[in-house]
């Protein structure tokens, strides 16, 4: 059995054991204070460690802008009560949330003026403190609530609020050490909450610039019908994104990514991944041709930053994983490739699901290394699912059971519209207090009906012209585009010659596709991409895509494995 003797003036020992009592109290406010990096919370926590052994009761008050991360231009403007404890919970100070506009006099103010603590050890006698409010210090008094300390809370030159501690139980007002205690714990107390500020504050920042990144609204189209979802990590904003991207012919490429980290360099590397990806989805690039771009990419984005020199001192971009898919609804395939990223989930209309074996490839910045496309049939009606790892990954499960339990979300009720489906993914799986981002993306398919698509192809025969331009335009009648007979029959006849001139004797197919827009399209067993140019004035040809620049909403080209094909859109309230 272990104890303490003291030995001596009995007035020594009171106050040697005092002051092992106020070392066990700063010991365990090291501990205790600054857990989270939640401004409230750490406030909460500095009254909770001070009761009962410094005071009977503790309010903190911080300025609003420093809730929200930043620094206060007005520090006594702006208070508002944040934190109230004490041993009781029916004392009737004001409560948390209230804004507090305080006298001059009161001790909370002459503490945020002067930078100090201040004691008054006889709030009867307080008369600064009572004319604040007579009746409310009336209140207080009748809870034989008797001495006061304020404290300013402070660190880095920041004003971060007002700590005052009150004592009831014990009939001896504070003195000097008490004082002494106090500015001691606000101290320790204060570089928590400004550490907490500043984490607010970045991660605010980082929020909105992910925010600002993703997708304000879903472009039309016509290919799928999509619902989607991001919930932001709860330590943290990560570089979680999605896409959806209208190409030619109808087609709409759907994405998703994670950059690898959290923070505002996350962010900003997912939102250059994003342009990039885009850009590169304008260009027509099938799935594992665009995800080799985007390792490139991210190769030469980690090198230009100094990630292969530790001593830089900059942040190395540690890599990112992404999915790609592209459907294309006049033939209800759908052709997808991965970089290290969960494969999706597809829900067909007769109820089954499968998650489609996709090679896995290597996450994006490895470099060197290869990536493979599948194609899937997707009848009309199917849901895909793509999502982040955060779904699905959490340290209180196994990743395994998170797929099983998508599997059994989707095939519950198959009926349900893409948004229904997206709010119970994330009901069965999201945690409740997420770890990572989560993006979902849920994108039910449409498929064109075949009375809506005309097709012919003939021989490399510039006689043969005359006939698919005959064709088409009886096929926009039976359509009721008669209006767009005049654009569309100059600009067959400008890309049929030009299949037929550079094609290399091969076949030339000519495609209609009568959706939000008339689409036209040529194929041709060429590879030349055409170029408009300027033609000189005592130029016999050169002019052709000119006009149909000029007379399409939107012309390019994209390649096949057998060739190219030349697009072109004609808006049908325009036509």
């Amino acid at each position: 059995m272990r104890g303490l003797v003291l030995v001596g003036e009995p007035e020594v020992g009171k106050y040697a054991v005092a002051a092992r009592r106020r070392l066990e109290l700063l010991a365990e406010a090291s501990t205790r204070i600054g857990t989270t990096l939640d401004v409230g919370r750490t406030a909460r926590e500095l009254a909770e460690t001070a009761v009962p052994r410094l005071a009977d009761f503790v309010t903190v008050d911080v300025p609003a802008s420093v809730l929200r991360g930043e620094e206060s231009n007005d520090p006594t403007g702006e208070l508002h009560r944040t934190v109230v404890h004490g041993i009781r919970d029916d004392c009737p100070f004001y409560p948390v949330g209230e804004r507090l506009v305080l006298r001059p006099t009161t001790p909370h103010m002459r503490s945020l003026a002067t930078g100090q603590p201040v004691l008054e050890p006889e709030l009867k006698a307080a008369f600064g403190w009572i004319a604040q409010d007579p009746d409310h210090a009336e209140l207080l008094l009748a809870h034989n609530i008797h001495s006061l300390i304020t404290v300013p809370l402070l660190s880095r030159g920041v004003v971060l609020g007002v700590a005052c501690f009150y004592r009831s139980r014990n009939p001896a007002p504070y003195g000097d050490d008490d004082r002494s205690l106090a500015q001691e714990l606000a101290a320790r107390a204060s570089l928590c909450i400004d550490n907490a500020r500043r984490y607010t504050r970045e991660h605010t920042l980082a929020l909105s610039l992910q925010r600002s990144l993703l997708p304000h609204g879903l472009p039309e189209q016509s290919a799928v019908e999509v619902a989607h979802r991001y919930l932001p990590a709860e330590s943290g904003v990560g570089g979680d994104w999605f896409d959806v991207i209208p190409l030619s012919g109808t087609r709409v490429a759907l994405l998703v990514g994670d950059v690898v980290g959290h923070g505002l360099h996350a962010a900003a590397t997912m939102g250059r991944l994003r342009t990039a990806a885009r850009n590169f989805a304008e260009l027509e690039l099938a799935p594992d041709e665009l995800l080799t771009h985007l390792d490139n990419l991210m190769v030469r984005l980690d090198r230009e930053e100094g990630g292969d020199d530790p001593a830089a001192g900059t942040t190395a971009i540690v890599g990112a994983t992404c999915l790609y898919a592209v459907y294309d609804p006049t033939t209800q395939r759908c052709t997808m490739a991965r970089a290290g990223h969960p494969p999706p989930a597809l829900l067909l209309p007769d109820g089954t699901v499968t998650f489609p074996d996709l090679p896995a490839g290597p996450p994006l910045g490895l470099g060197g290394l290869p990536f493979e496309s599948a194609e899937v049939h997707l009848p009309e009606n199917s849901r895909l699912v793509l999502y982040t790892d955060g779904l699905i990954e959490d340290r209180h499960r196994d990743i395994d059971l998170a797929l099983e339990e998508l599997h059994r979300t989707l095939a519950t009720d198959p009926g349900r519209s893409p948004e229904d489906t997206c709010q119970a993914i994330l009901d069965a799986l999201a945690p409740e207090h997420p770890a990572d981002d989560i993006a979902l993306l849920v994108a039910r398919t449409h498929a064109t009906p075949p009375d809506r698509i005309a097709a012919w192809e003939l021989p490399a025969d510039p006689a043969r012209v005359c006939d698919v331009r005959a064709a088409a335009m009886e096929q926009l009648g039976r359509w009721g585009l008669e209006e767009s007979s005049f654009a569309t029959e100059l600009l067959l006849s400008e890309l049929v010659t030009n299949g037929i001139r550079y094609g290399g004797g091969e076949p030339v197919r000519v495609r209609l596709i009568h959706d939000r827009t008339l689409i036209c399209e040529v194929y041709d067993a060429s590879n030349t991409a055409p170029r408009m140019r300027q033609a000189a004035n005592t130029d016999e040809g050169g002019r052709g895509l000119f006009l149909v620049a000029q007379l399409a909403q939107a012309w390019g080209t994209r390649y096949t494995p057998d060739g190219k094909v030349i697009w072109a859109e004609f808006a049908l309230d325009a036509a």
